[in-house]
């Protein structure tokens, strides 16, 4: 057996085979987990971790099919639906579901920093999401807009903050728990630095199996399986140098890997991590349309494949692929756009030279909006996004009007283009 890991001579059970082999098997008394780094954990609490999000007073958004969902960090999280009418005047049907109760939403009176080895901070909570038990903080909101079916009681949220690397403070879900009560869930990356908030999947400890006298040393059926896999390992065998993942993804990816909400894992909510093709070529076939940025958070999410469309889709087991054509591409249509809106904006660096820091494409013609009459439009605005992961794409959408949206698409493959952008904004391969 393993260091770390307790096992016992009395703690064990006799597995026999289909061919009545007999082996003792030696069962782990216990998984040990980062019990270690947890117990010398002396940095900040979870509260003086998500201060800085509460302090730039910063808001999240989530957007279905009727009601968008805004959390504004330290303040409110409220509902609404917008609705245009004729002469262009906006109709608000909205409820606040809590408002912040103190001004510090996480002060607490005389609070300290300690370590988390005290007996409070052992006992974290944690949610079920999809079948796996993540740990949170939460924040409670109370007094917001009364309840009729609850004799006018304000509406109340709990905010649940769980850790997400690779996050933009995302909603990733809001439900209601009982009438006018509510919990959203919210991936954040300032909670990962705390070992307690972080992500683990149940230690696994290996189970050791001796032969008893008279079986082989590896029942025969094993034996068997084990031919049977290497011949089929066989001509896979060769891998290419460029194909394998480097040792900062590896690292990065088999820490969080487990996390899953739904059939995708947890790392890939709003990021999606490309093909390892090189940068010339990635470049090149995201520019020619041929390769196309899919992401987004909860029910819907993105296809954004350049200079084409924009498609919003949700794949279901039963029901299949539902899409949604948000906008598709006329350079015409974009060029006249251009000369109202901005295409590009720009950042003064240090030197005084000026460098693009964004720029904006507009994609009409979509699919036609019940509310509106009127085929949606989407304008879609390109990012640098530096990461640890030289492919990682994140995209996010937002519905400032009715059938009228905003795609965020951030990566490290548009920092490379970025300077390319001529007056209309489009973009070139770099010479």
């Amino acid at each position: 057996p393993t260091t770390g890991v307790l096992y016992k001579e009395d703690n064990y059970i006799i597995m026999t085979t289909v061919d009545k082999e007999k082996y003792k098997c030696l069962l782990p008394l216990i998984a040990s987990g980062n019990e270690e780094e947890e117990k010398d954990y002396k940095g900040p609490t979870p509260g003086e971790l998500l201060e800085p999000l509460f302090k730039q007073s910063s808001c999240s958004y989530r957007i279905e099919s009727y009601w968008t969902y805004e959390v504004c960090h330290g303040k409110h999280i409220r509902q609404y639906h917008e609705e245009k009418e004729t002469g262009q005047k906006i109709n608000i049907q909205e409820y606040y579901l809590g408002n912040m109760m103190m001004k510090n939403p996480l002060s607490e009176p005389g609070r300290k920093r300690r370590s988390c080895s005290c007996a409070v901070c052992a006992q974290i909570p944690t949610k079920n999401i999809e079948g796996q038990m993540t740990p949170y903080y939460p924040v409670e909101l109370g007094n917001g807009t009364p309840c009729s079916l609850r004799q006018n009681r304000p509406r109340a949220t709990t905010l649940l903050y769980i850790c997400h690397p690779e996050a933009k403070h995302e909603i990733l879900s809001v439900a209601e728990v009982t009438t006018c009560e509510y919990e959203v869930v919210i991936l954040t990356p300032l909670l990962c630095s705390h070992p307690k908030y972080r992500f683990r999947a149940s230690p696994v400890n290996d189970i050791f199996c001796q032969s008893l006298p008279g079986s082989p040393l590896k029942p025969h059926n094993l034996e068997q399986l084990e031919k049977q896999q290497e011949t089929l390992k066989m001509p896979f065998r060769r891998v290419k140098e460029e194909e394998m993942p480097s040792t900062k993804e590896e690292k990065f990816s088999s820490i969080h890997k487990p996390v899953a909400v739904g059939s995708q894992q947890l790392l890939t909510v709003g990021t999606t991590h490309i093909s390892k093709l090189t940068d010339e070529q990635l470049i090149k076939e995201f520019l020619s349309g041929s390769y196309c940025f899919h992401g987004g958070v909860g029910w819907w999410k993105y296809e954004f494949c350049y200079g084409k469309y924009v498609h919003q889709y949700h794949e279901d087991k039963e029901s299949g692929k539902t899409s949604v054509v948000v906008g598709t591409w006329s350079k015409e249509e974009h060029v006249e756009w251009s000369r109202r809106n901005a295409a590009r904006t720009f950042y003064l660096r240090e030197d005084g030279t000026q460098m693009v820091r964004m720029v904006s494409h507009f994609y009409g013609n979509g699919d036609v909006c019940d509310l509106t009459d009127k085929p949606r439009q989407v304008t879609v605005k390109l990012k640098c996004k530096e990461s640890d992961s030289p492919h990682a794409v994140t995209i996010y959408m937002l519905e400032p009007h009715s059938c009228q949206y905003i795609l965020g698409v951030e990566s490290p493959v548009i920092c490379k283009i970025l300077d390319t952008a001529d007056e209309y904004g489009l973009l070139s391969v770099p010479s």
